[in-house]
């Protein structure tokens, strides 16, 4: 198809204006319509069957259809199919067939203008085969570099000795900016169309090489990584052409200040380990692994507050004050304290350093919720450090506390590292808290750690896995807390100093809660002191009857229950003011507890008061006892332990050799005799007594496991009991554990117990006499106001006490 089949030129045709359009002579491609302009001209193209021109236009007249927003030179060519979408846009396929100019505008509505074709000059001359060879080269080595040029359009171009319908083909494939393709596109002089086109090739050659070398460097990474890491890459590459990428040296840099920073108050091997570390990375490439793991590495170790302590001097009478601001009683406790520091403080103040400063580290005892992590809170209160708490319980792995290798993925220091770097200071008090609750597995046993960081001669190297250097913790502050001190293995326990930490009284109780307590919770919860008030005798029956603890716990979870709902009563029940009494307790809390069942003082035979020490405090034990008539059997129940049966045996015994001796006495009544020897009128021995009935001794409750010795004079005085059939006075307990011959032997864990009886209403408690003479002192004074508390040696001493 040519220009001869539609009439002389100039001629008046049809206009297409678009914006992202660029088309040359030889081209057949789809145009979409959407100006209704366009639309116009298209449909008369096609009803007059005549050419129409399309025009670009201009990039700073984009989305105009006027004249004067137009490139005049355009593409002439017929339209070969006109399809309408259902969008409302029309497709139409258009075939290009020579390059023409606007010559004169001839209608606005639809676009009609004058057009002639554009003729190329200069077309016949040698020097034009010369350029087009260059020109044929370039292309060839623009394609080497890029992927511009098929192969086929390679041979078209080689094979073709049209100029300008080399040159079209060449601009059609090459992605010229829209001002350069213009340029060429409207160049009517044929040798100058030629020499702008081997300038614009060059400059693409330069591009395309450098795109090509770029894409080199990166090329061994392209295969293991997505299309966005491929360009971050390439973006890393024309970055460092440009000079701009220094963050990687800035980075090593601030690693190399920081270590210098603290050069004075690390030791020489310290130092060497991060020297080694900080070359290592820089010499690594910043994707591999072990870049990403020794840059971890240096962020943990260079955040390790090397030679930073807390300032302030260490002064008795400042630990002194916060103990007692913050806890009411644990006077022994906190004298403990006090002499514990008054120690260190004597070292600073006469310069002594080094090992010969170590002390004991403290270990804080006792049942839950008596205060001991609070005390050491108070402790670094006072001392104005940082407080480190690690919870030990549960902990199985050794690596927690000395840190994991760093062959390993994902590893990191350990917690006492860890630790010094949340404080910020290389002196902190560190809790080591539930230290009886350390388990042991196949992946260690963390009480050997805990050997060495808790021995003061040890301590000043300790070595954690990750840093791969020794850390100087003998300025550390260790304070550790258990429940059960059994549980901490002896070498453990050796390395430690304990201070028990005892159970509370009601008083004691009482003034905890009206001093701490209750103020503490109704702030938390919002209310001012004037909107609720608790009365005296409703915060003691609270302690009485709603709690069941040897701590104060439970206590604050139930004055918290009293604030919530008087914050409820406040909102919703239109009041002012709460006022709790005894009267309206129970509208506030469920149910109560009974911690400890008051004495009836009722004798009976058959039951006695024991004392028991449990780990949330005191408890008084009813040991029952019955017989029936049998064999001289003893059954045993209760949920007891190995030791507890073996008391209750040597206590039956004791009670044999008592009635054998004639010590106990038993009525010739209480034993039963055959037919025979009643009308016989025998005489039967009083160890009849205790060979003619089986005894069932009982200890309730019994779902709960019991153990230990100390229960001994209370079985005996019970079996004394039942088979001399006297009764037992109620309003006294005991404690004590007997032996075969009948001696009293001395127990533990006497000041709870005596809190029990005190609790029960007892009016006089037995204990051995050892721990008469030697732990009196340590029960608190209202106990002892209370009740009377008798010392015993022997066995018949108690049963002289108890027996009616």
């Amino acid at each position: 198809m040519n220009l001869d089949n539609y009439g002389e030129f100039p001629a008046d045709i049809p206009v297409i204006a678009e914006d992202d359009i660029f088309l040359y002579p030889f081209m057949i491609a789809p145009i979409f319509l959407s100006d209704e302009k366009n639309i116009q001209s298209a449909t008369k193209a096609i009803e007059e069957n005549s050419l129409v021109i399309v025009c670009s236009t201009k990039p700073s007249h984009e989305g105009e259809r006027e004249f004067d927003s137009l490139y005049n030179v355009g593409v002439v060519g017929s339209i070969m199919r006109k399809v309408a979408l259902p969008d409302g846009r029309v497709k139409v396929l258009f075939q290009g067939l020579s390059r023409a100019k606007i010559v004169s505008k001839v209608s606005d509505e639809p676009l009609v203008a004058n057009v002639d074709v554009l003729k190329p000059t200069n077309t016949d001359s040698l020097k034009l085969n010369a350029i087009l060879e260059v020109v044929r080269e370039k292309v060839k080595t623009l394609a080497s570099v890029s992927n511009y040029f098929p192969q086929d359009l390679i041979r078209t171009i080689d094979e073709n000795h049209d100029f300008n319908r080399i040159a079209d083909l060449i601009c059609s494939s090459v992605k010229f900016k829209k001002e350069q393709a213009y340029k060429l596109f409207v160049e009517e002089d044929t040798e100058k169309r030629l020499l702008d086109l081997i300038d614009y090739l060059l400059d693409e050659i330069e591009a395309n090489k450098l795109q090509k070398e770029i894409r080199s460097k990166v090329h061994t990474h392209i295969e293991k990584i997505n299309k966005e890491y491929f360009l971050k890459e390439q973006l890393k590459e024309i970055q460092k052409e440009l000079g701009t990428d220094t963050s990687r040296e800035e980075e090593i840099e601030e690693y190399k200040k920081k270590l210098e920073s603290k050069k004075k108050k690390i030791s020489q091997d310290v130092y060497k380990e991060i020297s080694k570390q900080i070359e290592r990375f820089s010499r690594m490439h910043p994707d591999s692994a072990d870049a990403s793991m020794t840059q971890t590495y240096l962020d943990w170790v260079l955040d390790i507050p090397f030679g930073d302590m807390a300032k302030k001097s260490l002064k008795i009478e400042d630990v002194q004050t916060q103990l007692d601001k913050d806890h009411f009683s644990l006077e022994k406790a906190k004298e403990r304290i006090v002499e514990y520091f008054a120690v260190k403080e004597l070292l600073a103040l006469r310069g002594v350093s080094g090992k010969n400063k170590a002390g004991a580290i403290l270990c804080f005892s006792g049942a839950p919720g008596v205060g001991k992590t609070s005390l050491a809170n108070s402790i670094a209160s006072a001392l104005k450090r940082p407080l480190v708490r690690i919870a030990l319980g549960g902990l199985e792995d050794v690596n927690e506390l000395r840190g994991h290798r760093r062959t390993y993925v994902g590893a990191m220091p350990g917690r006492i590292t860890q630790g010094l770097i949340d404080a910020k200071k290389m002196n902190p008090v560190v809790v080591l808290d539930e230290i009886d609750k350390v388990g042991r597995t196949q992946r260690g046993d963390p009480t050997s750690a805990l050997l060495e960081i808790l021995d003061p001669e040890q301590n000043s190297e300790f070595r954690d896995y990750y840093l791969n250097f020794d850390l100087d913790l003998s300025d550390v502050i260790f304070i550790a807390t258990a429940n059960d001190i059994s549980r901490i293995p002896a070498p453990l326990r050796d390395r430690m100093e304990f201070i028990h930490v005892s159970s509370y009284t009601p008083q004691e109780k009482f003034e905890i809660a009206k001093r701490y307590i209750l103020p503490q919770e109704i702030k938390k919860h919002g209310l001012r002191k004037s909107e609720l008030s608790v009365s005296k005798q409703a915060l003691k029956e609270l302690i009485h009857s709603y709690t069941r603890e040897a701590g104060v716990r439970n206590l604050r979870r139930r004055i918290a229950d009293l604030c919530r709902k008087s914050a409820k009563d406040l909102l919703v029940g239109d009041v002012d003011k709460v006022s709790i009494t005894v009267k309206n307790l129970k509208e506030f809390l469920d149910k109560t507890v009974f911690e400890i069942e008051k004495t009836d003082k009722v004798p009976v035979v058959g039951v006695v008061n024991g004392l028991a020490w449990t780990a949330v405090g005191g408890d008084v034990l009813k040991i029952e006892s019955i017989k029936i008539k049998g064999k001289g059997l003893l059954q045993l129940t209760g949920s007891l332990g190995d030791v507890m049966k073996e008391s209750a045996r040597i206590a039956f015994s004791v009670v044999k050799t008592l009635i054998d001796t004639k010590k106990l006495k038993i009525d010739s009544k209480n034993i039963p005799t055959t037919q025979k020897e009643k009308e016989d009128g025998v005489r039967v021995d009083s160890s009849e007594v205790y060979k003619r009935y089986d005894l069932h001794l009982h200890v309730p409750d019994g779902a709960t496991p019991k153990d230990g010795p100390s229960a001994g004079i209370a079985m005996v005085s019970v079996i004394a009991s039942i088979l001399s059939n006297q009764k037992i006075r109620s309003e006294i307990a005991m404690t004590g554990e007997v032996s075969l011959t009948g001696d009293v032997l001395p127990i533990g864990g006497l000041k709870e117990k005596l809190i029990a009886g005190h609790k029960a209403g007892m009016s006089k408690v037995l204990i051995p006499m050892k721990n008469y003479e030697r732990d009196l002192e340590d029960i608190p004074k209202e106990v002892r106001k209370s009740m009377k508390i008798v010392g015993v040696t022997r066995i018949e001493e108690v049963l002289k006490e108890v027996l009616v």
